[in-house]
């Protein structure tokens, strides 16, 4: 089974968080920590690779803190979970990053599946941005006096 790691699912809790306050400026690692339930040292991972990625921008010091390099609206969560995850591939036979050599590729009918699968999964994931989860969350919230989480 196709599952995502705590990498990309608390990578993505982070990401919103930083889209849900992005009119603010800059946000403390500790802050997100918080109010996503993660660890600050594996959000400290996170944030390192996302930055890495070109996602996040950083300014360090007392008043320093973290910040999406770009509107919430041009980043998608395909680009944090390769970011995070890498492939998205549910076989190493059509990963694009490690493929696997496989005897049977040519006279393979199960690739075609996975082929199919990793499409979908790649379609759904690069046509959500980061805003369209802020709009979501606002609609969720905009009648409640607490907070969901993602």
């Amino acid at each position: 089974m196709f599952r995502l790691s705590t990498k990309g699912r608390y990578g993505v809790r982070a990401m919103f968080d930083l889209a849900l306050h992005y009119d603010e400026g800059l946000v403390s690692l500790k802050s997100i920590a918080e109010r996503q339930e993660i660890s600050e040292h594996y959000l400290e991972q996170l944030i390192a690779a996302l930055k890495k990625a070109g996602l996040v921008k950083s300014i360090r010091g007392a008043q320093g803190g973290y910040i999406l390099s770009k509107d919430p609206s041009k980043i998608t969560i395909g680009e944090i979970l390769r970011a995070l995850e890498g492939s998205l591939s549910p076989s190493e036979c059509i990963d694009d990053i490690e493929r696997v050599d496989c005897p049977r590729s040519e006279f393979c009918v199960t690739r075609k599946v996975w082929e199919k699968v990793k499409e979908a999964i790649e379609n759904v994931v690069d046509s959500v941005t980061l805003q369209d989860l802020v709009d979501d969350y606002k609609k969720m919230t905009a009648n409640e006096s607490y907070m969901f989480y993602i």
